[in-house]
């Protein structure tokens, strides 16, 4: 009996410990939900960030899928118009990308940042992990526009507690060799200097979801 019982205690340790290889070994299923910077505009598909950022992640050994999620020109309200059907079933994770067209548009500040909060929210209340990518207003805008649309994203990010990258185009921004004659999207290097600026983020980001299902 007492043989037994300690075969049955080792299986169950050994069942335990396949459990979590396999939990870790699972792909983790990322979505970048964004607009034209994320959707790839005037670039290959081959070149978009989702694509750039993926590749990137399995070169650091990580089994990840990320999915394109990006529609062009889309405000921050457009984004959580479609939330439900661009997020399916089964993801772990989002990368949010919005505000960009908000503020070329000159929206009201309030109006992006209660459509990012209740994307976030969302988000988390399905259990998935959040990575907010930050946007700058352009100085053009006015100080007051510009400090208020920039306070969004590290103010939010943590209020709901998730992770945050600064500035999507940090390193891009004005920089006339990584962006395309528009002076406003990224050509493909330009999305390669994203990708690694955010990637520490994105590790994270998939370290996050890894500890979930342990």
């Amino acid at each position: 009996m007492a043989a037994l019982a300690l075969f049955t205690f080792a299986s169950g340790i050994g069942a335990s410990r396949i459990s979590a290889s396999a939990a870790e070994a699972r792909t983790v299923r990322i979505v970048a939900l964004g607009d034209s910077l994320t959707a790839g505009y005037g670039l290959p598909a081959s070149a978009a960030f989702p694509v750039q950022l993926e590749a990137a992640l399995k070169a650091k050994g990580l089994d990840v899928s990320v999915e394109n999620a990006g529609v062009s020109g889309e405000t921050a309200s457009q984004g959580l118009a479609r939330l439900d059907w661009s997020i399916r079933e089964g993801t772990d994770a989002v990368i949010v990308e919005l505000g960009a067209n908000d503020m070329l548009r000159g929206l009201p500040p309030a109006t992006t940042r209660k459509a990012l909060t209740e994307i976030v929210q969302r988000l988390k209340g399905r259990s998935i992990t959040v990575l907010l990518a930050g946007m700058k207003a352009a100085p053009n805008l006015g100080k007051p526009y510009q400090e208020t649309f920039d306070a969004i994203f590290p103010e939010l990010a943590a209020a709901e507690g998730v992770l945050l990258y600064p500035f999507f185009l940090d390193g891009v921004a004005g920089e006339r060799s990584l962006v395309q004659p528009d002076g406003l999207h990224p050509t493909a290097e330009g999305v390669k200097r994203i990708v690694s600026g955010i990637l520490p983020k994105a590790e994270e980001l998939v370290a996050q979801v890894q500890a979930k299902g342990r």
